[in-house]
């Protein structure tokens, strides 16, 4: 049979298999921002355009060429969320989060959307898990954010990522570096690409950030940011790297670190991984955006991580996934009245937390016995008009074959749990 159609181009499909994976790397992050403080926040899958327009920059290659922007039937311009900084903020702002206090933390899992070509840890669809922080202005905050995103890896098992650290100033400070960009680039104007040429004029620091093999050789030689610091930027940075040594953590300065998007200001980071050859995800400060969305000035920071790029690195690394979900037991019936008393049985154990299933697909008993084995279930059992005759029916261990009997009718889910602990003793 012929599909209609097929997934689109840069989406994936997560099949159970995959999504038991996904589930185990997602709880230790979630479990990792719950031991800091962070509370989760969802937002829309689509904001308003001009939500991403003033957030991100429009110079910006996501807002220039990647974000799925559409009219909506009222001729409204919606976006489909290219990151999750921006919706955070606004929810935060609009939500009154800081009514409660600063600072205000806050973390998410969620899908985001850009076009752009599909390959190894780059798709249109791609999910991202961040942190948000507002309030917090000290070098400390910017320590301790970079401390969670380490921990986390650790906690998922990564053994080979690192820490990409840069500080890239406050506008003060970049306002000079600006001019000595522009002064750098426009004397190698005829090695820049047709996108750099537009940046020389709009913001120079974006072509630090090109992936042009030209623009790129001509970026090492570049006026650094390191050299245009004020002395508020510098002392910041210097204690940012203080409370780093602090915590043990090492970090490689680079001063090529400008990361994608606008809103960033001093420290900036990123995590590479050493064995994939890219970033797993990265962050740092954006004292200005919330101020920019309509707020009060709040100092603020945060970071994202690549869930796909999470999955590839944990599976280039070998890290053992636990086995997907089994029942515990499965109820083979014969006759209606035997599969209407199959299901009444899995409901209870279901109800004390018990893993069960049962025939929904009108098989005969040895097909059902067959689909016993396929599910992995530890236990069948079978019922017929015999066995609810008696009110018992025999219950099998599927590995070793040992067979006892229980009841089914009041004492059911105490004599299944009774057979199945003397079960696990016999292992021991």
């Amino acid at each position: 049979m012929e599909l209609i159609t097929k997934a689109p181009k840069g989406t994936i499909d997560l099949t159970p298999a995959q999504t038991a994976k996904w589930q185990q790397a997602e709880r230790a992050l979630a479990e990792e921002a719950r031991l800091n403080g962070f509370a989760e926040v969802r937002t829309p899958a689509f904001e308003h355009t001009e939500l991403f327009q003033r957030g991100m920059g429009d110079v910006t290659d996501v807002v220039e060429k990647q974000m799925y922007t559409f009219l909506d039937k009222a001729g409204r311009s919606v976006t489909l969320r290219p990151e999750g900084t921006a919706g955070a903020v606004r929810a935060m702002l609009e939500n009154g989060l800081y009514n409660g206090g600063y600072p205000v933390k806050l973390y998410y899992n969620i899908p985001c959307y850009r076009y752009e070509k599909p390959q190894a840890g780059r798709l249109r669809e791609f999910r991202t898990f961040g942190v948000e922080v507002f309030g917090a202005a000290e070098p400390a905050a910017d320590a301790q954010l970079i401390a969670m995103a380490l921990s986390a890896f650790q906690r998922m098992g990564l053994q080979d990522v690192g820490l990409q650290l840069n500080s890239i100033g406050c506008p003060a400070c970049r306002k000079e570096y600006h001019q000595a960009l522009k002064a750098y680039f426009s004397s190698h104007s005829e090695s820049l690409c047709q996108t750099c040429l537009s940046r020389l004029e709009r913001n120079p620091m974006r072509i630090l950030d090109c992936k042009n093999p030209d623009c790129q050789k001509l970026a090492a030689d570049a006026p650094k940011i390191s050299d245009y610091l004020c002395p508020d930027c510098q002392a910041h940075f210097a204690q940012v790297q203080a409370c780093l040594d602090a915590l043990g953590i090492s970090y490689q300065l680079d001063s090529g670190l400008v990361r994608g998007l606008d809103y960033y200001t001093r420290t900036v980071f990123e995590f590479p991984s050493e064995s994939l050859g890219f970033a797993l995800g990265g962050g740092g400060r954006y004292d200005g955006l919330v101020e920019e969305m309509g707020g009060s000035p709040t100092p603020a920071l945060g970071f994202g991580l690549g869930m796909d790029r999470i999955m590839l690195a944990l599976e280039k690394q070998g890290v053992p996934f636990a086995q997907p979900e089994k029942p515990e037991v499965y109820i083979a019936a014969m006759g209606g009245q035997a599969q209407a008393k199959a299901l009444a049985l899995t409901d209870r154990l279901h109800k004390c937390g018990i893993a069960a299933d049962c025939d929904i697909c009108g098989r005969g008993l040895k097909a059902q016995m067959k689909y016993a084995g396929k599910t992995g279930a530890k236990y069948s059992m079978v019922l017929g008009e015999d066995e609810l005759a008696k009110g018992k029916a025999s219950i099998k261990n599927m590995a070793s074959g040992e067979t006892g009997e229980i009841g089914i009718e009041d004492s059911f889910v105490d004599d299944y749990l009774t057979y199945s602990t003397q079960q696990d003793d016999l292992k021991f």
